[in-house]
């Protein structure tokens, strides 16, 4: 059997449509990735009916908002810790991707979720060999600050 070895543009490619496209809750809330580099991820949330916790003001509902700031601050982080190397096998990153998880996510909601589309910005804030942070905010269509949050990733 050979292994399929993967730069790091094809590592980050594969993380991205695997974190977009194969996680099922990630398809769920509709998001499409807009940049991810090494130390940065954005996404992009349509608001939609199913996502409304107040339907009377159509505002998102708390947990959707602390999911896509998960999502984009957990994207940033295992990129970062999957692209390190030169080159790395798929069987690998797909072996480590599927032990690295959340540690802890701190939320602050600042304004009701009210607009049409959302943007999720991710920054990484340190990575080590074992634990990545980062610091995530979500703006609407009209550059509103809706919630920031900063979260802790299981990365090695």
């Amino acid at each position: 059997m050979s292994l399929r070895y993967l730069t790091q543009h094809q590592a980050r490619t594969l993380v991205s449509e695997i974190f977009i496209s194969s996680m099922p809750f990630n398809q769920a809330l509709g998001l499409e990735l807009l940049t991810l580099d090494e130390q940065h991820a954005s996404l992009r949330l349509p608001n939609k009916p199913a996502l409304v916790g107040n339907a009377a003001q159509k505002i998102l509902h708390g947990g959707v908002i602390a999911s896509v700031l998960d999502v984009a601050a957990g994207l940033v982080c295992v990129n970062h810790a999957l692209t390190r190397q030169d080159m790395i096998s798929e069987e690998e990153l797909r072996q480590r991707l599927s032990r690295m998880g959340t540690i802890d996510l701190r939320v602050d909601y600042l304004r009701p979720g009210r607009g049409d589309t959302f943007i999720a910005s991710a920054q990484l804030l340190r990575a080590g060999n074992k634990v990545a942070v980062a610091r995530v905010e979500l703006h609407n269509q009209d550059q509103l600050y809706i919630a920031t949050a900063t979260a802790s990733y299981l990365i090695g």
